[in-house]
C-alpha cells in the first residue's frame, strides 16, 4: 500500500478564461508545493477513469449533461460564472473520473489516503445545472461510483469550502446512503446551507449544515472539525470519508471572509483522518474544490497533505492579521442543540 495517492488533471490548462478566478495556476501552485516538500514523488499517481453511464445518470440529468457538452462545443458559458472552452467538457469528465479513480484506489487499499487536484471544481453542480465554476459534481460522482461499482453502503462527504456545496446537497438530499456535512460562510454565494436543511424522505438527518459568520477563523474550525463533525460522523458510521477540499475559507482568499489559516485547514484534515483511522479503516480522500489566492492555496494544500500523511503541519502564510470574531459560538451552539450533540 502506498502512503498516499494523487490525481493530477493533465491538460487542464486548456480550460481557462482571461482574468477568471478559477485558473490553471491554482492546481499548479498546489502541485509545486507538494512536490517541493517531497510528498508528490512518494505518492501513487492515479489516472482518470471513464465514468460508467449509470453513474453519470444517477447524479446528473441527461439534459444537463447535453447542455454542458454543447456548451463546450460552442464555447458558450453555462452561467454568468461558468465559462466553457472546446476542451472543457472532456476535462470535466477527466476531473470527475480522476476523483472516482482516486477514491477507488483508497477504497481498495492501493493507497492509505488520497488527494485529487480536480479541476474544474464540482460541488456547485446540481442534478440539473452546472453553476458556480462547476461543470460536473466530482465528489458526488466519486461517491456514486463507490456505491454502484464497489458495493459501498455508507459514504460521508465533508465540504470545507467557504461556499456551500449546494449541488452535492441537492444530489443526495433524499438519499440515506450518503451523509453530507458542510461548513461554509453565511451569508455568501449560493445562499443555501441553512441549519434547517437536514434532508428529506430517506435522506432525513443525512444533511448537516454549519453556516459560519464572517471572521469565524481557526477557532470555529477547531470546534467544528474537532468536536461536531466527528460526532455527526459517529452517528452515521461511514465506510469512507470524501472531503470537498475548498481552500477559499483562507483569510487571504478574495471570495470569502472566513479567516481560516492553512494550519487551520491542516488541523481540520488531521481530525478527519484520525476519525477515519479509528472507524473506517483510514479511508479518506480529498477532492479539490475552490481556493483562489495563489499564496494561500499552496500553503493550504500542503498543510492538508501533511495532515493526511501524519506529518507535522507547516504554514508559510501564517494566521490572519485581522483577528477572529466570536459570533460562530452561538451558531455552533445551535448546531449542537439541533442535533443533540
Amino acid at each position: 500500500m502506498q502512503p498516499i495517492a494523487f490525481f493530477y488533471p493533465h491538460g487542464h490548462a486548456a480550460h481557462a478564461h482571461p482574468a477568471h478566478e478559477e485558473s490553471p495556476e491554482r492546481v499548479e501552485a498546489i502541485r509545486a508545493a507538494v512536490q517541493q516538500a517531497g510528498y508528490w514523488q512518494s505518492g501513487l499517481q492515479v489516472g482518470a477513469e471513464v465514468l460508467a453511464p449509470a453513474v453519470l445518470a444517477a447524479v446528473h440529468s441527461a439534459a444537463m449533461l447535453d447542455t454542458a457538452r454543447r456548451g463546450s462545443q460552442e464555447e458558450s458559458s453555462l452561467d454568468a460564472d461558468t465559462y466553457m472552452t472546446q476542451a472543457s467538457w472532456q476535462l470535466a469528465l477527466n476531473a470527475a473520473g480522476g476523483a472516482a479513480a482516486l477514491a477507488r484506489a483508497v477504497w481498495c487499499g492501493e493507497a492509505a489516503c488520497g488527494f485529487a487536484l480536480t479541476r474544474p471544481p464540482g460541488h456547485h453542480a446540481t442534478p440539473t445545472h452546472s453553476m458556480g465554476f462547476c461543470i460536473l459534481n466530482n465528489v458526488a460522482l466519486a461517491a456514486e461510483s463507490l456505491i454502484q461499482l464497489e458495493g459501498a453502503k455508507r459514504i460521508a462527504i465533508v465540504d470545507m469550502d467557504v461556499h456551500h456545496g449546494n449541488g452535492t446537497q441537492d444530489i443526495f438530499y433524499t438519499r440515506g446512503d450518503v451523509l453530507f456535512i458542510s461548513t461554509h460562510q453565511h451569508p455568501l454565494y449560493p445562499g443555501t446551507g441553512m441549519l434547517h436543511e437536514r434532508g428529506r424522505a430517506a435522506g432525513e438527518g443525512r444533511t448537516a449544515n454549519l453556516p459560519l459568520p464572517p471572521f469565524s477563523g481557526d477557532g470555529a474550525f477547531a470546534v467544528a472539525y474537532g468536536e461536531l463533525v466527528p460526532a455527526l460522523l459517529g452517528r452515521f458510521r461511514p465506510e469512507m470519508i470524501l472531503v470537498s477540499a475548498g481552500f477559499d475559507a483562507h483569510w487571504r482568499d478574495p471570495l470569502g471572509n472566513l479567516q481560516v489559516s492553512a494550519r487551520g485547514y491542516g488541523e481540520a484534515v488531521r481530525s478527519l483522518r484520525a476519525w477515519a483511522q479509528q472507524n473506517c479503516a483510514g479511508r479518506i480522500a480529498l477532492i479539490l474544490e475552490g481556493g483562489y489566492d495563489l499564496e494561500a492555496i499552496p500553503a493550504s494544500g500542503l498543510a492538508a497533505t501533511q495532515a493526511l500523511l501524519g506529518e507535522p503541519i507547516t504554514d508559510a502564510v501564517g494566521p490572519t492579521p485581522q483577528g477572529e470574531g466570536e459570533d460562530w459560538k452561538a451558531v455552533l451552539g445551535e448546531v449542537k442543540a439541533i442535533w443533540d450533540l
